[in-house]
């Protein structure tokens, strides 16, 4: 059976943590592959950026494109709409009956479990993957595997302020990712 970890984001914009999870999972687990599943809108935050699914679709793109285990999932993307896990792996199970799906999260969406649409069912579809973040609780009644992984506090929106602020980003996300930023005019100061 292949085993698969999808690693679901806003990726606004994809990151070295991102990255760093999704391998250190991937050889923990002893996974086939991590698909990276960027929402179209998600439920649990507001879209305020003019930022578009198409250019974090396009910066993910850029930022796995020399690690052959890592590919994207565009099912919510091409779905459109306000995404929920529930029946977004409810569609891939369905579409890829002989995989087991890793679904990996951090500590500060572990804490939000409880509040998942419709997470009993969810967890018939997936195992879930825990990695610890700075500041957050890992601990939860949910069947949770937990991965060790290097701590950084790394977030998309302290990212965006220093991009907006002309602040450095060097290190904190791939150069290829940088210079579709810069091309494009992402994250200016209005």
């Amino acid at each position: 059976m292949k085993k698969i970890g999808i690693l679901g984001g806003t990726f606004n914009p994809p990151h070295i943590g991102h990255l760093i999870i999704a391998n250190e999972v991937l050889d923990a687990l002893e996974l086939d592959e991590i698909r990276f599943m960027p929402n179209y809108v998600p439920p649990h935050k507001e879209q305020t950026e003019a930022v578009t699914a198409y250019d974090r679709l396009a910066m993910l793109k850029r930022a796995l494109y020399d690690h052959p285990s890592f590919s994207i999932e565009g099912v919510e993307i091409d779905r459109k709409g306000t995404s929920y896990t529930f029946d977004t792996m409810k569609l891939l199970t369905e579409q890829e009956p002989d995989a087991s799906f890793y679904f990996i999260i951090g500590a500060d969406m572990i804490e939000y479990l409880p509040k998942w649409h419709r997470i009993d069912e969810l967890l018939q579809l997936v195992h879930f993957v825990g990695v610890k973040r700075p500041n957050y609780n890992e601990e939860t009644e949910y069947p949770i595997i937990m991965v060790d992984v290097p701590q950084m506090f790394i977030s998309s929106s302290a990212i965006r302020r220093k991009l907006r602020t002309g602040k450095t980003v060097k290190y904190l996300i791939p150069d290829s990712v940088v210079n579709y930023i810069k091309g494009n005019g992402l994250y200016e100061s209005k």
